[in-house]
């Protein structure tokens, strides 16, 4: 009874009657267009999905690669389940924090097509796939194949484990503009030796936004015998693609990246067959060693941010996976393709073929540092984006979204003109 009376329905929350109305809008739209090739062009129909975010106007945020805001339904439900367990406190905890855990598995085993039992939610990607690094069984000698475009923070937990562990790093270097998958494909299996125990793969690269082909990747190091592990902090409800049907072996991702869902959410997959041999990174009594809730234990959770996934994930198929990774395609080639035909000091660090990348690009300005770049973008030009500064890419990322207006994507196609001039 307490439950209940604290608990108060979602109809009740701040604006969601308009927002449930806004929803009905975006669908009867969706229904009203002939193809969603006149969709992703209308900036009528975007309008409306920007009102679910209500982003700010103090300057043009072209920095959503970081994380990705919250649309304002997905917010509601963060704060009434945060004011919710904030006036419960362990009553909340002890009572629904279970059916929490269970109803976002189940929603995020429909949205991914992974099974409960090869999946868990924890903070972000980077501890998913250091938890998997950390506790695979390795042994002296074991080689890895990874890329200096791969993400810092595995880099360095494979750095750890070669420390600590005597296992080796092979780098491969990867064209920023490849002719075929077939280039990529070639790089990586030429740094296969009979020692090679895994591949790491980053399905999305957040230097350049550069897309690898994922499962062709997975069946060519398959033949080998070699296991491959997918960083997905950037793919993950940005690009289509079921995670089960890519085959890979392991497989990290960021919730409040492209799933838009509160900060400090992620999930881990491991495939069932691995899950016995990777140690968890807390210890586990209660869990067999080939359960995957062994990892679950990673103490006191953000339960009112994992409430949040479901509807995370209705937002995100109201719009559509196709749609929603068309429209941010559209945005990105559009500032592309006029800053492309500026003139010899633009040059861009992201491929060039429409499959290989989709929201994020990376470009540089002959004779301006990225670090000058983009202070020069957002102090002089109101735009804010990121300086990248690695040893394969130098350059500014830049990153819309789905509130992103055109208006918006011209004021920075103009400010790149003005600064080639």
């Amino acid at each position: 009874m307490l439950g209940a009376t604290l608990l108060a329905s979602p109809e009740s929350w701040s604006r969601q009657p308009e927002l449930n109305r806004l929803m009905m809008d975006l669908k009867d739209y969706q229904k009203a267009t002939d193809s969603e090739t006149l969709l992703v062009k209308d900036e009528s129909y975007w309008g409306l999905i920007r009102t679910f975010f209500s982003p700010q106007t103090k300057f043009v945020n072209l920095e959503n690669g970081y994380f990705s805001p919250q649309p304002q339904s997905t917010l509601n439900t963060f704060t009434h389940e945060a004011s919710a367990l904030n006036d419960l406190n362990s009553y909340y905890m002890r009572n629904r924090q279970n059916d929490t855990m269970a109803a976002a598995k189940k929603a995020l085993s429909a949205f991914s097509g992974l099974p409960e039992d090869e999946f868990t939610i924890c903070r972000n990607t980077t501890e998913a796939l250091d938890t998997i690094i950390h506790g695979y069984p390795w042994k002296p000698g074991d080689e890895v194949i990874l890329s200096h475009q791969d993400y810092g923070s595995m880099q360095a937990a494979f750095k750890q484990e070669a420390r600590r562990r005597g296992i080796k790093l092979n780098y491969i270097e990867l064209p920023l503009n490849p002719g075929s998958d077939l280039e990529i494909i070639d790089v990586y299996e030429a740094a296969i030796t009979p020692k090679t125990k895994m591949m790491l793969v980053t399905h999305l690269i957040n230097l350049t936004g550069q897309i690898l082909p994922a499962k062709a990747l997975t069946e060519m190091a398959h033949s080998h015998g070699v296991e491959v592990m997918l960083d997905s902090a950037h793919s993950f409800a940005h690009i289509e693609f079921n995670t089960k049907e890519l085959g890979v072996d392991y497989m990290g991702t960021s919730l409040h990246k492209w799933l838009c869902c509160p900060l400090g959410l992620g999930l881990m997959y491991i495939r069932k067959d691995h899950i016995e041999k990777v140690w968890p990174l807390f210890g586990d009594n209660d869990r067999e060693t080939d359960d995957i809730r062994k990892f679950e234990h990673w103490g006191t959770r953000p339960v009112s941010a994992i409430a949040t996934i479901p509807e995370a994930i209705k937002f995100h198929n109201s719009i559509g996976g196709k749609l929603k990774k068309e429209r941010l395609s559209y945005l990105k080639e559009a500032w592309l393709k006029t800053a492309s035909q500026i003139g010899n000091k633009f040059a861009s660090n992201t491929p060039k073929d429409h499959h290989r990348s989709c929201a994020i690009a990376n470009f540089a300005i002959d004779g301006i540092k990225p670090n000058d770049l983009a202070k020069v973008l957002m102090e002089e030009h109101n735009i804010f984006t990121v300086a990248i500064n690695s040893p394969e890419v130098n350059g500014v990322r830049v990153t819309p979204h789905l509130y992103t207006s055109m208006d918006e994507i011209q004021q920075l196609s103009k400010a790149i003109d003005q600064l080639c001039s």
